[in-house]
This record gives structure tokens, sequence and C-alpha cells, in this order.
């Protein structure tokens, strides 16, 4: 968990009153995210997350608030930002651009089986979808650019092993991305993090996908990869469960057919997802921001990951195969 900056219960009760969500009646860190500074609010009116944004900028941020809209709007369980009197979205706490979106309901299940895997796969397939008509466009912020950025920056608090591995890795994804086939792979707003702490359960239904502060427009591949690495592995050892991996992409397919390119590319992309978050992982652990509360995620996990992913390359059966 973070907490960048200490909010006071009289600030947030301002805040919340501000939007129009009543007294506030209780404030409460939240345990998970290391980004930004999150905080559960209770009001008479319902029950809230009150965010404080630590590194995104105040004009980065309309670009996920009205994506959250949009998905909500569409019917999509995403939580609803709640605007000011001016109708932004993006509000001001403590000198930092903030924002108040609904708590979902609902548990974690941080040990998925193929039936969650199934659910989640299927509610990503509608995300995608929702987000065709989504209008806003802005980058992956932690896309290729920034990995060539942040390499450089990582490497030398890397063992030779590890330095030698992100950088060959850099190389691959850089000659993968000139590739006219990653070209023509489909885009649209991808939530980019979709991990097992951002989806809430309520028995065995999903009820609701959250923190899409990860989000830009990229390719859905990179989003179905990014979820696989989670829901679909051993956590100890980052191999491939490929049964809930198989259940994932047909509940998936059922809503969004795969393109046969993206079959061909996943093995690429799934790299691509691991690489990410073992590079934002050992950036945050080497080269950590001030917090009165932090928590950091370990980047090993994640180098497990990878090497799993060169060592041992999957691609989901094509539908076009399973039927021959």
């Amino acid at each position: 968990m973070a907490v960048y900056t200490e909010v006071t219960f009289d600030e947030a009760a301002a805040l919340v009153d501000s939007v129009g969500l009543g007294a506030l009646q209780a404030l409460a860190p939240c345990k998970g995210g290391i980004e930004n500074t999150n905080y559960f609010a209770d009001t008479a009116a319902g029950r809230y997350v009150l965010t404080v944004f630590e590194r995104l900028r105040a004009d980065e941020l309309p670009f996920y608030l009205q994506l959250m809209k949009h998905h909500a709007d569409h019917a999509l369980p995403v939580p609803r930002p709640h605007p000011d009197a001016s109708g932004s979205l993006v509000l001001e706490l403590a000198g930092k651009p903030a924002a108040i979106v609904d708590r979902l309901p609902g548990e974690h299940h941080l040990a998925p089986d193929a039936e969650d895997c199934a659910n989640v796969g299927a509610m990503l397939a509608r995300l995608h979808a929702s987000a065709r008509d989504f209008a806003p466009a802005q980058p992956n912020l932690r896309g290729l650019a920034w990995w060539s950025e942040t390499v450089p920056v990582v490497v030398p608090h890397l063992s030779d092993e590890q330095a030698a591995l992100m950088q060959d890795e850099l190389a691959y994804q850089r000659h993968l991305s000139a590739s006219s086939a990653y070209a023509n792979l489909p885009r649209a707003a991808i939530h980019g993090d979709l991990f097992r702490d951002n989806v809430m359960f309520v028995e065995r239904s999903l009820a609701g996908v959250f923190d899409f502060y990860f989000a830009g427009v990229d390719t859905l591949l990179f989003d179905i990869a990014v979820a696989l690495n989670d829901w679909c592995i051993d956590l100890e050892s980052g191999r491939l469960d490929e049964d809930r991996a198989a259940a994932f992409v047909a509940a998936y397919e059922s809503q969004r057919p795969l393109e046969t390119a993206e079959v061909r590319l996943m093995p690429a992309l799934m790299r691509a997802a691991a690489f990410r978050f073992w590079l934002s992982r050992a950036w945050d652990q080497h080269l950590p921001r001030d917090a009165v509360i932090l928590t950091a995620h370990d980047p090993d996990h994640f180098e497990r990951v990878l090497v799993q992913r060169r060592e041992a390359p999957w691609h989901p059966a094509h539908p076009a195969r399973r039927s021959s």
C-alpha cells in the first residue's frame, strides 16, 4: 500500500461535500496500490474512493476519468467518477489533482480458478467493445517510449545477468513494435493493469473492475496479455496455467474473436506485458519516492514471469483450428 499525501478528515469532508455526496462519516487509507494515495470515504449517500494523484498531471487525468464514466454509461461495472459543481471530474486536494469515484462491492479472488478467469476474460472483451466508440485518445504512458527511457536508469542497479536480460528484451520489443504485423493489431483504450486486486467478486459473480489509471490507447492484445500473466499463472514460479489461460481466452472470444495475427503474436505480447511490470517494479524498488506509507511490489516476480514467457511461449487455440 502507499500513502504519499496525508489527508485529514476535515480536508476530505470538505471535498466530498463540494461534489454533493453529503457529510463524511468515515475515512481510512486503502490497503492496495502504490502509484497514488487512496482513501475509502463513507457518507450517508454511499461508499467512495478518494484518490490523490502523485504522478499523473491534472491535464492527463480527464482521459482516465472520462473512460471510466464512458464504461459506466455503457452499463459496465466500473466506478463512476463524481464531478464538482462546474462539471469537472478532476478535483483538487492538498495542492494535487484528485478524484472521487464509487467504491465497488465484493472481494478479491486472489487464488482464481478457471471460472474466475473466464469471468474476467469475458469482462475484458466487454470493456474492449465499449472502448471502440470512446473518442479521446492518449497513449499508454508505460509503453515502449517509457521503457526506452527507463531501462538505462534501472540497469545500473541490477546484476549483470538481469541487466543483460532487460536490455535483450527491450531490443526484442523494439523490433516487434517496428513490424507490420504489430502495426496492424486492433487498438483502443485498454485497462492496462487488470490484475487480481483490481477486480471484485460477489460470491462467484464478477462485480466490478477498477483502477484505470494505467489506461491508454494500445493494442487490445497487450491488455489480454497483462491479464493472462496475472490471472492464469502460478505465482511462485510464473509458470502459465494453460487450463486457466484457455478458459480466459475462450470466454474473451465468446465476445470478440481474436484475429489470426493476435493469436500469432500472443507469446510476444505476453513477453511485453511481463517486461513492462518487471521494469516498473524495479524502477519503484531502486528509485523509490518519499511516502508516509509505502509497500512496494517485488520486481523479481515479473522477472520470473518474463523468463517463463521467453522459455515456454503459449498460443491459444484459434477458433478455425478448434473446428477443424
